[in-house]
């Protein structure tokens, strides 16, 4: 009886001190790397936009992606997300900002009528495409 103690003794003070070992050889930290891993191909994740610059429907539409759509009985929606994370739900007719109504929404993509009744069309690959008609 007092050998098998034995051995079940040696047995757990042989793998207590493997842990113990391995616990002191811990003691470097892998460095940081120097860019963000999620920002993607951007240099830095925010951008600066200038007040006095003039950007276009298409450029003010690349900062938001199409997450969602759907259709209830009575109403159609879509959900975009934007640089920093805020989702925005518009029903059809909503503007996303301004010069940019939300006109079509269909499984494939998502259509704003512009300011000078061009079309502008948000797909799910986050391609934009602008169109005379829709």
């Amino acid at each position: 009886m007092n050998f098998i103690k034995i051995i079940i003794l040696g047995i757990i003070l042989f793998f207590s001190s493997q842990t113990v070992f391995a616990e002191n050889h811990i003691d470097e930290e892998e460095p940081l790397p120097l860019n963000d891993p999620f920002a993607g191909d951007d240099a830095t994740a925010s951008t600066i936009v200038s007040e006095t610059s003039i950007e276009s429907d298409a450029v003010n539409l690349r900062k938001y992606k199409l997450v969602a759509a759907f259709a209830g009985t009575l109403n159609e929606y879509a959900t975009f997300v934007n640089e920093t994370g805020e989702f925005i739900t518009l029903e059809l007719e909503e503007e996303l900002i301004e010069g940019l109504k939300l006109v079509e929404i269909n499984i494939k993509e998502a259509v704003f009528q512009k300011s000078d009744n061009g079309y502008i069309s948000l797909n799910f690959k986050n391609q934009i495409r602008e169109r005379d008609e829709f």
